[in-house]
């Protein structure tokens, strides 16, 4: 077997562009082979910016390429499923962008596609490959801030770009889906479980979640709260109280240098964090998984264990009709 992955993309999204594509360029087991696009400038664009094997027109020309061995698809939401299953069923690994699905019901049968295909799949919460989550998971486990009592985790920001894909309803567009899902990864890491129960209030402009709060409550007590957003400027922090002490997570899902402040009796307590190339250590375990025949990272279990969280919260907001501004 060859010692690096042959990637296909699909769409040339701005995450792709900017993130992705340049991770798989300089990721050592990493080769970006084939892109596929119906936009002729994107495809002439790509050309121009990348060393890129092969150029499609179509999604299905670059799936049946037998040289792509994994596809990332970083395609509107609603699409996720339909094309991961296609390209799952063609014998390709698929790391997909996050949410996995739209439903806990899609991440199923993409779960089956994947297991009925001997073929890896993986949802790209690229957060998880930092220094920054490392020392997080690392601080916890060390039982520093005592018993776990209170979570809360916040990703928003202002959404400014005219008529953008994260406003349509029928391409799974809204906060939630796309920046609230790193909230609820976050609780679902630190937690482990799905909550008992939960409570909603949120703004609907078109039927899309423009801003978006939850408080929930689990088995053992835990409280936390999630929060996401369109409509206000950036915020991006997480923190976790316990019996002991409380730890303060800046810039929570970034891959920049920074610190984490640890609170207890004594004082606070800096913790250091070294940058990390998240998008390409993420690239670098899903193609060391394919080559080397192990699970990568983040497991489905869990996608679908957050899959069922965001569905339940989503039915919950629009179940009470929230009326936009």
């Amino acid at each position: 077997m060859s010692s690096k992955v042959k990637w296909g993309v699909l769409g040339y999204a701005r995450i792709a562009r900017t993130s992705v594509i340049p991770a798989l360029n300089h990721t050592a087991n990493s080769e970006f082979y084939a892109l596929a696009s119906e936009d002729q400038a994107k495809l002439d664009e790509c050309r121009s910016q990348f060393n890129c094997g092969k150029l499609y027109d179509t999604y299905e020309g670059l799936l049946d390429d037998p040289q792509v061995q994994a596809v990332y698809i970083p395609l509107p939401n609603s699409l996720h499923k339909e094309w991961a299953v296609k390209a799952m069923n063609k014998g390709k690994h698929v790391l997909c962008e996050k949410p996995l699905a739209l439903t806990a019901a899609e991440c199923e049968e993409m779960i089956a596609a994947a297991a009925k295909n001997r073929v890896l799949l993986m949802e790209a919460f690229m957060y998880r490959y930092t220094d920054r989550t490392a020392k997080v998971r690392q601080i916890l486990a060390d039982g520093e801030i005592g018993a776990i009592r209170y979570i809360n985790s916040t990703f928003r920001f202002c959404l400014d770009r005219a008529n953008n894909i994260r406003n349509k309803l029928e391409l799974g567009g809204g906060s939630l889906y796309d920046v609230g899902c790193y909230p609820v990864n976050f609780l679902g890491m630190v937690t482990g479980k799905l909550p008992e129960s939960y409570v909603v209030e949120c703004a609907l402009e078109n039927g899309v979640d423009v801003i978006f709060s939850a408080v929930l409550r689990y088995s053992d007590g835990v409280i936390a709260t999630i929060n996401s957003g369109f409509n206000s400027f950036r915020e991006m922090r997480s923190e976790v109280i316990g019996t002991k002490g409380r730890l303060e997570i800046p810039d929570t899902f970034m891959g920049e240098a920074g610190s984490l402040n640890v609170v207890t009796a004594g004082g606070t307590r800096q913790v250091q964090v070294a940058e990390s190339d998240r998008y390409a250590l993420e690239v670098a375990d899903f193609a060391g998984a394919v080559l080397e025949g192990r699970r990568p990272m983040l497991s489905l279990d869990e996608s679908l264990r957050n899959m069922r969280l965001i569905e339940g919260l989503m039915e919950l907001a629009h179940k009470k009709q929230y009326l936009g501004y």
